[in-house]
């Protein structure tokens, strides 16, 4: 499987969602985070769109939402987080167990994908995800094993003021299993809002500690041994 293909296919599609301004219904506006959704046109589901600005920069932004060694200090929503396999220094496939949500009614769910971090002009950094099968990664009876559709943040400097960045999320998940879509869409909204928050939060915390982005605006991953 040509994984750096799909990778830069996936990050061109987040790319398109981003420049998408058609169709979009607001669905949730908390702490300054707005969630909007559409139809899929992926599976029957929805494309859920979360923007919010926050007081850093764009480099800093994008090298902490990509760095996979600090995900579980600052992601609530999961249970476990593992890079299982470096493509490059931008590519790496990733198995994801989620904690389970929605007062137990949504039962933890496992994935495996493949995340692309990509700079294009202008600063716009886009960090893509998508789900891939992965031989060493099977799917198991111990959780139900989800689908991410092309998903990812797309992080540019604020206008006007690059000491700020706006960050915008894009997040189609299909939960698969028994799961009804009229629960997934009534907690989904609520679950993006969050992990935004969380996010902000760690970036915080991250930057009391002077955490600086590397050279090339993100890090680069030392082989899995």
């Amino acid at each position: 499987m040509d994984y750096k293909a799909i990778a830069e296919q996936t990050a061109q599609e987040v790319l398109g969602y981003s420049q998408d301004t058609s169709g979009w219904k607001v669905v949730k506006i908390s702490k300054k985070i707005t969630v909007s959704g559409k139809a899929s046109e992926k599976f029957n589901g929805k494309i859920y769109r979360v923007e919010v600005i926050i007081p850093e920069s764009a480099c800093k932004v994008s090298d902490f939402l990509f760095r996979p060694d600090n995900r579980l200090t600052w992601d609530k929503s999961l249970k476990a987080y593992k890079t299982v396999q470096r493509i490059d220094s931008d590519t790496v496939i990733c198995h994801t167990i989620t904690q389970s949500f929605a007062m137990g009614s949504i039962s933890p769910r496992d994935f495996v994908d493949l995340v692309y971090f990509k700079c294009y002009g202008g600063n716009v950094n886009i960090i893509s995800s998508v789900s891939v099968d992965f031989p060493l990664y099977p799917p198991s009876s111990n959780y139900i094993r989800g689908y991410n559709h092309p998903c990812g943040y797309v992080c540019s400097p604020l206008q006007g003021n690059p000491a700020y960045s706006k960050l915008v999320m894009f997040v189609q998940t299909e939960m698969r299993g028994k799961l009804s879509p009229s629960v997934t869409e009534a907690t989904m909204p609520s679950n993006l809002a969050s992990l935004i928050i969380n996010a902000k939060e760690g970036i915080k915390a991250l930057k009391t500690s002077g955490h600086e982005c590397s050279h090339r605006g993100h890090p680069s991953f030392t082989k899995k041994k």
